[in-house]
């Protein structure tokens, strides 16, 4: 049996949580996995839920040959890994990196109730690198009711059947799982400066607005708003506004008979021909000839 398997019998699970949900695939349908197109980019090895885990701790001083990925839905828990340690409460998740050492355990007086998964593969590490690459090990889901519907899903597909198309759906399932809680890492906060703004932004995309009214509107300063838009969309407050309004041009130009220059006055442009220029630099072509191609 290895370390893994190991992990899912060892002394902490002998006798299990109450309504837990624990599914562990047979190393050899694993590999067998790793070497099938479709699933060779990620295999979900290990995935559950455990309820008011009193008394749940695992720890491997070698790490694991999987990424762990671990969502807390109820109560709370401690993380310690790569000599940091982490508490995890509700609606926040981590994760812990193959091969790093680790350990984890619930709190004795509010023990957490957790989601799971451990992930093997050549995509493994970078489909799950936003997650680790944030400054905060530990990230807070927004997306909560569809990351546990998938969860469910993949649980559910794992304590069936495993044949090769069962393990093509689970892999299909869990990269939608962790490019949605990815999301959730590089989104802005819900009520940050940086999420009003856009937010902002995107109910005016008929208009002009200078950096300073805009940071003036959301608390903070200009050179700050900036920086902020930068980090998170690798471009200041100007060129997200432009992004969006060539976003609505692109659904004019597709789904109206609008003119050209109706369709620039409707984004806030005055002179069609500057709206022109900034439409083929960012697309490559005019807009006549963008509403010309083939689309669908």
């Amino acid at each position: 049996m290895d370390e893994t398997a190991m992990d899912a019998a060892s002394s902490s699970r002998m006798h299990g949580f109450e309504d837990q949900r624990l599914c562990v695939v047979p190393r050899p349908h694993v590999e067998a996995a790793l070497q099938r197109p479709g699933t060779r980019r990620l295999v979900v090895t290990d995935a559950g839920c455990f309820p008011s885990a009193r008394g749940h701790r695992r720890s491997r001083p070698q790490g694991s040959p999987e990424t762990i990925v671990m969502l807390c839905v109820a109560g709370s828990g401690t993380v310690d890994v790569a000599d940091e340690t982490h508490v995890l409460t509700r609606w926040t998740w981590t994760t812990i990196p193959a091969t790093t050492p680790h350990e984890y355990y619930a709190s004795e007086d509010d023990p957490w109730t957790i989601w799971w998964l451990h992930v093997r593969g050549t995509a493994a590490s970078e489909v799950t690198r936003p997650m680790v690459g944030v400054p905060q090990r530990v990230s807070r889901l927004r997306s909560v009711d569809r990351v546990l519907a998938l969860f469910d899903e993949l649980v559910a597909l794992l304590e069936g059947r495993l044949s090769p198309a069962h393990l093509l759906a689970a892999s299909g399932v869990a990269w939608n799982l962790l490019a949605r809680m990815s999301a959730d890492t590089m989104l802005p906060a819900d009520g940050s400066a940086l999420e009003r703004a856009i937010r902002y932004l995107e109910a005016r995309t008929d208009g002009r607005i200078r950096v300073a009214e805009l940071a003036a509107i959301v608390g903070v300063s200009p050179s700050h708003l900036t920086a902020l838009f930068r980090e998170s969309t690798g471009g200041g407050p100007a060129a997200f506004h432009a992004s969006l309004k060539m976003a609505r041009a692109r659904t004019l130009l597709d789904t109206s008979s609008s003119s050209i220059s109706e369709v620039a006055r409707t984004v806030g442009y005055d002179d069609p021909l500057y709206f022109s220029r900034q439409f083929r630099r960012l697309h490559g072509v005019s807009p006549s000839e963008y509403r010309a191609q083939g689309k669908g």
